[in-house]
């Protein structure tokens, strides 16, 4: 199991990415200031940082340059600071990737995959396969028989949700909030759009409406 250190100072933040990526398998370890994350990287090993820039104590790119005296450890700058020179200061530092806020969940999930399999030497792209579909996680492709489909990015993270997900209903606020971001003040109806265009485009019949509740991908025997 891979573990990550998540490093926020803002507690909705910090659950919403506990939450998420355990559900992904990783092993998490939080920490809400750039002391504590000194602390914590320096007491136990970790596969890879997720480093917010705008912390108490010590800021992000301190706590970055600190982990680079001693270590390679993969290191993804997750902030709201999303100018060109904040990028360029974070890159100078060595990190491997720079994700800025509001983010995706499931794209963010996606980079610290790829980050970690470029850490272990393993370039292998990570593909879903459901019902005749070849969902390619790295290159953001879907295939159906071989034939290319020409989905938007949020009807290719809704597929990957579902089929991540097959059996367990959805509802429409948990894919809000993994697909749209954690700050989404929408309409709640923009699933529901987003969905019957994707059911346009698939050549199989394969996302359920639970009515009143969600949807749904069939689990496949």
């Amino acid at each position: 199991m891979k573990h990550i250190l998540v490093v926020e100072d803002e507690q909705e933040i910090q659950e919403l990415l506990s939450a998420y990526l355990r559900s992904a398998g990783y092993a998490v370890t939080l920490a809400g200031n750039g002391v504590e994350a000194v602390g914590c990287f320096r007491a136990a090993p970790f596969d890879l940082v997720l480093l917010d820039i705008l912390l108490p104590k010590i800021d992000g790119f301190g706590v970055c340059e600190l982990i680079r005296r001693d270590s390679a450890v993969p290191i993804i700058m997750l902030t709201a600071l999303d100018g060109e020179d904040e990028q360029l200061r974070g890159f100078d530092l060595q990190i491997d990737d720079y994700v800025t806020k509001p983010f995706s969940m499931p794209i963010l999930l996606r980079k610290i995959a790829a980050v970690l399999r470029r850490a272990d030497g393993m370039p292998a792209p990570e593909c879903l396969r459901y019902r005749g579909l070849l969902v390619d996680l790295d290159a953001r492709e879907c295939r159906a028989d071989g034939a290319l489909l020409d989905l938007t990015q949020r009807e290719f993270d809704l597929l990957a949700e579902f089929i991540r997900n097959q059996g367990r209903v959805l509802t429409r606020e948990i894919l809000l909030s993994r697909l749209w971001g954690y700050d989404f003040l929408g309409d709640e109806r923009i699933v529901d759009s987003h969905i019957k265009n994707l059911r346009k485009k698939l050549p199989v019949d394969c996302i359920e409406t639970i009515r009143g509740v969600g949807y749904r991908a069939a689990k496949e025997a």
